[in-house]
């Protein structure tokens, strides 16, 4: 090796994503991610710890309990029941929304042991 190859191999640039303010934006991005996933979470119980709002609302968030989601948005249209292994009763509830005469809208909610876990709509 002579003294222009280490020379050369001293003097390499830094890829850009090794830089010290590209890694220090990431990490505070990661960080601020990371921070709203978890606030997404906590917020609306702690707003709403009873759930009341939402049932006035006719909206429902995980962790409500069946009587609860039946206030705010009445009986399901079909309800599926199954138990796990360890023998924990999961149920599936199906709501129909009639948009015009060929156009139905679905929504599923899905409770374990009696408490909403989420659902998709």
């Amino acid at each position: 090796m002579t003294l222009s190859d280490s020379q050369a191999s001293q003097t390499a640039p830094t890829p850009w994503i090794c830089r010290r303010p590209v890694r220090i934006s990431l990490y505070l991005l990661l960080g601020a991610f990371a921070l709203w996933m978890i606030g997404w979470g906590i917020v609306p119980r702690l707003l709403d710890p009873t759930g009341e709002q939402h049932i006035e609302d006719k909206a429902v968030m995980a962790g409500m309990s069946r009587e609860q989601v039946m206030k705010a948005w009445g009986g399901p249209y079909q309800m599926n029941v199954s138990y796990t292994e360890k023998g924990i009763r999961r149920e599936e509830w199906v709501y129909e929304d009639w948009i015009d005469a060929s156009t139905i809208k679905h929504r599923y909610l899905y409770f374990e042991e009696g408490k909403l876990l989420g659902g998709w709509y």
